[in-house]
């Protein structure tokens, strides 16, 4: 993961690319229009994660105009899943909103005698959401953990059990927290415990959900709720609350712009591992499917998912590193 952030830094810096400026027009313009080829049918299995699952059906569907003898397969279970189908063949797409663990990725190893490679296939803003109807401005990351964890790792003074500990007044003084999360085999759970928590433990007091749309649907039903997810999951009974990283810097709203210039602090990249053997071409279908995500359709339905799309310079490199022209 971390190499595609400094690759996006490096490309900001060299100055070929203002990241900022691309994300703003919402999709690179220089991208290739994805042209259909001969020979692509068969059936391509999606196994992992949850915030993808919308993104993955999409393309499908993108993929299904070009080739409608394909049949596309996808379930969305959560990141965790995503791993053992492509080590044990039963998925040739393995979509996760985290990077793969070591002991994932040795499982892998393992079997096949290389690494699965890893795509970075769009930028996603993990979302702090607020029932529609509280007033609260801001958080930073400190008063989110000490809200949601039970160890407070990211420094806060006390442990947040009230809106009005937050500055709230009047009938929000006292009311407590109905606290709705991602559940374990999310991947979304785990970037949230890392990043927002420090790495620390969650409440023993906090609702899991199975899925993203159930994280905002509780939070949209309780007055005092507050929960997370990825920002493609916004609807118009919550609120995205703008984040600070640390406790009285800056704070930023959950944007494109932020997301790309790394202000906003919970953005991160979304994944589709595959597995690619080092001196073999991919597969025609494999190959084409992630040929068109990398196009200007393909990050066109990124886009309209609500997630940031990547630049053409970086998809370039990653298909070059594939050997796919």
């Amino acid at each position: 993961m971390l190499k595609y952030k400094q690759a996006f830094a490096a490309i900001a810096v060299a100055g070929s690319l203002s990241l900022s400026a691309h994300v703003a027009a919402d999709v690179d313009p220089n991208l290739p229009d994805y042209e259909r080829v001969s020979g692509v049918s068969g059936n391509l299995s999606s196994i992992g994660s949850d915030t993808l699952n919308n993104l993955m059906t999409l393309w499908a569907e993108e993929f299904n105009k070009f080739y409608p003898n394909v049949n596309v397969q996808i379930q969305g279970a959560g990141s965790s899943t995503a791993p053992p189908a492509l080590t044990e063949g039963t998925a040739m797409l393995a979509p996760m909103s985290r990077g793969m663990r070591q002991s994932e990725i040795q499982a892998f190893e393992e079997r096949f005698g290389y690494p699965p490679t890893e795509l970075p296939v769009a930028v996603d803003m993990l979302a702090v959401y607020v029932n529609r109807d509280n007033p609260i401005e801001s958080l930073s990351l400190p008063e989110v953990d000490a809200i949601f964890s039970a160890t407070r790792r990211c420094g806060y003074s006390e442990d947040v059990t009230r809106w009005g500990q937050l500055g709230l007044t009047g009938d929000w003084q006292n009311r407590d927290f109905a606290l709705y999360s991602r559940n374990a085999v999310s991947g979304t759970y785990g970037f949230f415990k890392d990043n927002a928590l420090c790495g620390g433990d969650f409440k023993s007091s906090i609702n899991e959900q199975p899925g993203s749309s159930s994280v905002v649907q509780g939070v949209t039903e309780s007055i005092n709720g507050i929960g997370y997810s990825g920002i493609g999951y916004r609807t118009s009974g919550v609120r995205v609350i703008p984040l600070a990283a640390t406790q009285g810097g800056p704070v930023f709203e959950a944007t494109p712009e932020n997301a790309a210039s790394g202000d906003y602090p919970l953005s991160r990249y979304l994944f589709v591992y595959i597995n690619k053997h080092p001196n073999r071409p991919l597969d025609p279908m494999t190959r084409e499917f992630v040929k068109m995500l990398y196009s200007k359709q393909g990050q066109e339905v990124v886009d309209r998912d609500g997630f940031v799309t990547l630049p053409a310079v970086l998809t370039n490199r990653i298909l070059a590193e594939l050997g796919i022209e």
